[in-house]
């Protein structure tokens, strides 16, 4: 053999190594998932027994089942959110089930007196100057929040939310992504080839707004040592930025980010202050060495096309959104679809996704075939498992999708 012709066979060697490694890639970047939540609480054993059983190893479809638990890492300690990670982890592993770790250092921070207590001296961590570190209702610390609501399906009293922009909290928030990021890799990284598809990705924020997941009434502080069942009972006015029919928040953040002191609160300025949000944490979470393809946002929309949507889109991570209104078809979701266009990120994800009031197959089976039809969609999350697995339709829908039972 002449030495011309061992060259050409190395190249042919190589060639192919490249086109098999790109038929690989592309056949990774064609996967697609469907996540089932577990809701805080949920045992995740459990979990991963019941969702194993929709299951089937014959099944050729390129969506894979998954399962996403959510770490509110400022509601606990150190300690045991760390413990609970490693649980979901090496559930993941044993079950071969694909999973997203979900993030979130916004919605519940009970464990940190030290950052929201401003007004209670016979509590932990009081100093009137966390009223720093809360949102406000005016244009002055002098309206810090004392409390806030919540309606996810019900209304309940949360704490006041955080102020995005107080450096305090945004410490908080790293100190412990900085602890949390690197335990999730450090596990990625040690699977075999064969199942370093099991991590799905690492979502940051829980639908990131505003006023809408801890919203104010009139008066509010004054109702905190009130009996609850005296709230007001209103509904949010989604169309009505940035009020939403109740009291405006959000002047802690614009102020301390130096986008305004005085005037009107902006819808602008408020969907910046999450915009900068998320761009921080992804930007962490890329420096820790997450890949954009494993990152993903999360941000609400209720507004149609409003300018929330935007926040969702970094140069570190992809673009999620939350699916109600717009489950049957989130392509007609025309603030999503804004968004898309003017994204560079491999992926998106429908990262909280809900079919309400149905258990009709076919339509549980419409409505998730239009999501994943979507181009770019890498995965899209059901809110919550614990709602849908006594729903024959829903699950039957799914087993379909996942090639598992009859096809439609």
């Amino acid at each position: 053999m002449t030495q011309r012709q061992r060259r050409q066979g190395v190249l042919t060697v190589f060639a192919s190594l490249i086109l098999m490694l790109s038929i690989q890639c592309d056949a990774v970047g064609r996967q697609q998932y469907l996540v089932l939540n577990i809701i805080p609480g949920e045992r995740y054993e459990d979990v991963f027994q019941q969702v194993r059983g929709l299951q089937s190893p014959e099944s050729s479809t390129d969506v894979h089942l998954g399962i996403g638990a959510i770490f509110s890492y400022l509601n606990e300690s150190r300690d045991q959110c760390k413990s609970r990670v490693l649980e979901f982890l090496s559930l993941a592993e044993q079950y071969n089930i694909p999973v997203v770790v979900q993030l979130d250092g916004e919605q519940w921070w009970d464990a940190h007196p030290d950052l929201w207590n401003w007004w209670d001296r016979g509590r932990d961590g009081y100093n009137p100057r966390n009223r720093w570190n809360v949102e406000w209702t005016g244009w002055d610390s002098a309206y810090a929040m004392k409390i806030a609501w919540r309606n996810w399906g019900r209304q309940i009293r949360v704490l006041p939310p955080p102020n995005l922009m107080s450096p305090a909290y945004r410490q908080a928030c790293h100190d412990e992504m900085r602890i949390l990021v690197p335990l999730v890799l450090q596990w990625w990284k040690k699977l075999p080839d064969n199942k370093k598809s099991l991590l799905i990705g690492i979502k940051i924020g829980w639908e990131s707004s505003i006023g809408v997941n801890a919203f104010y009434y009139p008066n509010g502080n004054n109702l905190l040592d009130r009996p609850e069942n005296e709230d007001p009972q209103e509904e949010l006015k989604a169309d009505q930025v940035p009020g939403r029919g109740v009291v405006a928040s959000g002047y802690a953040a614009v102020t301390t980010a130096g986008l305004a002191k005085s005037g009107s609160l902006q819808e602008k300025d408020l969907a910046e202050i999450v915009r900068r949000h998320l761009d921080d944490l992804c930007s962490l979470a890329a420096e820790l060495g997450v890949p954009r393809e494993k990152l993903f946002t999360h941000v609400g929309g209720w507004k149609e096309e409003e300018l929330l949507y935007d926040a969702a889109l970094n140069r570190y991570a992809c673009p999620g959104w939350s699916f109600y209104r717009h489950a049957t078809d989130p392509s007609q979701d025309m603030g999503v679809q804004r968004v898309l266009k003017k994204s560079d990120a491999p992926f998106w994800g429908a990262v909280e996704w809900m079919l309400m009031g149905s258990d009709d197959e076919q339509a549980w089976h419409e409505a998730i075939t239009r999501t994943l039809s979507i181009p770019k969609c890498r995965y899209m999350c059901i809110y919550n498992w614990s709602g849908i697995r006594e729903n024959r339709g829903a699950v039957a829908a799914i087993k379909a999708v996942l090639g598992v039972g009859p096809q439609r």
